[in-house]
């Protein structure tokens, strides 16, 4: 019997199995953040612990930091303290950190892959659980938990059970305006959020192999909103172009060999999947969550469902009760909701690939007056700068835009940027529950593009009309 890709990794990173059938795992790459790690570092302080390998860690603050005066500083006292904590802590242990002012500085799952700080065939782990982004480059990324970070920290390893296997095959190319957000937006809606539970997702087929690295990044990120814990695509020339060039690639001397092993990492042609969904690129439109979870997912062009249809009680309660949080009404059209803020950024949109997708659209076009408040924000100082080198920036301010400095922003409110009580955002973030973006924040999954006529518009569109 032949192995996935997940079990190729998995087997060139286990030390030994457990009695209770877990594994010790070796990890080859640490990413560390403000939220996540204080407690870490003060349990390997009071048990007199060093640390394992200082060069396999890179940390950057990305959670708490403010995205506009920015030279102002931290005004938030819990923020700043992280932010501190993590820097002091940095400092202490000679870690890699990447300051609020430097250019490498950004969300630490955008930067991990342009940095080259991610490689295809490593084990990789944040305290965060969008990790499963990096998985994109043929990488096996899962969040863990404060214990789980100390435990990385003081030990390179992680003893952690391993995951079923499902393969999520996508046949045919997406439409004009269609775009990965869509796809695993379609996909959650299809399989719901604990579809993918106890498995590392592979995904497949046609319309994965013609996506870019930016786009299978985005599938990746939101494979733990299907439940799992990983998601993972195949290497091939993409991700070798992608990997080549990058600041922590691989030394020339050592290209050959890495490429010789690169080029094992996919599934065997006889691999034995646990479980395997077919869908139909063809077939999917532009998507919108409409309730607080992000399978409550409809077409652009459908309305939103009616309860009272429902048979499952608890299916009909969870959809009543997200109704009424979002202030919406049984069979209301998507394109009836209009909007307060519009966000475009996070660590599933914040490229530039995604830049733009989103500028393309509103070239020319002015942001409804409708709107609030529209935010654009970069997911890198690299990006950031790319973006304004090819004028972007521009776009998005002379549309009305803000745009802003790195960070997860509005992503999750834990900064300056957030939701006050009740207003709707079209965000390109990837959780939409209750309270995400702010105190009875309502939030709606979209694309970049989406977002975008969305601030246009005012209220959702069907943009393959274009």
């Amino acid at each position: 019997m032949g192995k996935t890709l997940y079990d190729k990794i998995w087997d060139d990173h286990q030390i030994a199995v457990n009695a209770d059938d877990s594994s010790l795992l070796y990890i080859d790459r640490h990413l560390v953040h403000e939220v996540t790690s204080p407690q870490a570092f003060e349990g390997l302080k009071i048990d007199q612990r060093k640390i394992w390998n200082k060069d396999s860690i890179y940390a950057v603050s990305d959670h708490n930091v403010p995205t506009s005066a920015r030279k102002h500083g931290i005004e938030d006292k819990i923020s700043k303290l992280q932010v501190d904590t993590l820097v002091q802590n940095c400092k202490e242990n000679n870690i890699t950190y990447f300051d609020l002012n430097d250019v490498n500085q950004g969300i630490v799952h955008v930067i991990g892959p342009e940095l080259g700080i991610t490689q295809p065939g490593m084990t990789l782990v944040c305290g965060d659980s969008h990790t499963s982004t990096h998985g994109a480059l043929a990488a096996l990324a899962f969040g863990i938990g404060t214990s789980d970070v100390e435990h990385v920290l003081a030990t390179q390893c992680i003893n952690v059970k391993k995951a079923k296997n499902m393969k999520i095959n996508i046949k045919n190319n997406l439409r004009t305006y269609v775009t990965p957000k869509d796809v695993i937006l379609y996909v959650i809606k299809k399989i719901g959020t604990s579809g993918g539970t106890a498995h590392t997702i592979e995904f497949t087929g046609e319309c994965i192999n013609d996506m870019s690295i930016e786009g299978r990044m985005t599938i990746c990120n939101m494979s733990i909103e299907a439940g799992a814990k990983s998601g993972i695509v195949a290497f091939d020339d993409k991700t070798f172009n992608y990997v080549i060039d990058r600041k922590h690639a691989p030394a020339k001397k050592h290209i050959d060999s890495a490429t010789k092993y690169w080029e094992t990492l996919k599934s065997d042609q006889n691999a034995s999947f646990d479980t395997i969904h077919d869908f139909d690129a063809d077939l999917i439109v532009p998507q919108v969550s409409w309730g607080t979870s992000p399978e409550m997912t409809v077409d652009v062009t459908g309305n939103i469902p009616d309860p009272s249809k429902i048979q499952d009680l608890k299916k009909r309660d969870s959809i009543a009760r997200a109704l009424k949080y979002m202030g919406l009404e049984p069979n209301q059209s998507i394109g009836s909701i209009t909007l307060d803020k519009i966000f475009i950024g996070s660590c599933t949109n914040s490229r530039i690939e995604d830049l733009r997708d989103a500028a393309s659209i509103l070239e020319g076009r002015k942001v409804a007056t409708s709107i609030k408040q529209a935010m654009v924000v970069p997911g890198s100082g690299h990006v950031k700068i790319q973006a304004e080198k090819e004028g972007l920036d521009k776009i998005f301010i002379d549309s009305g835009f803000e745009w802003r400095e790195p960070g997860c922003s509005m992503c999750l409110g834990m900064n300056d940027d957030s939701l006050s009580p009740y207003e709707r955002c079209a965000s390109t973030s990837n959780r939409n529950f209750e309270g995400r973006q702010g105190d009875r924040g309502r939030t709606h999954l979209v694309s970049p593009a989406m977002a975008a006529m969305a601030a246009v518009k005012g209220h959702f569109c069907d943009i393959t009309d274009l």
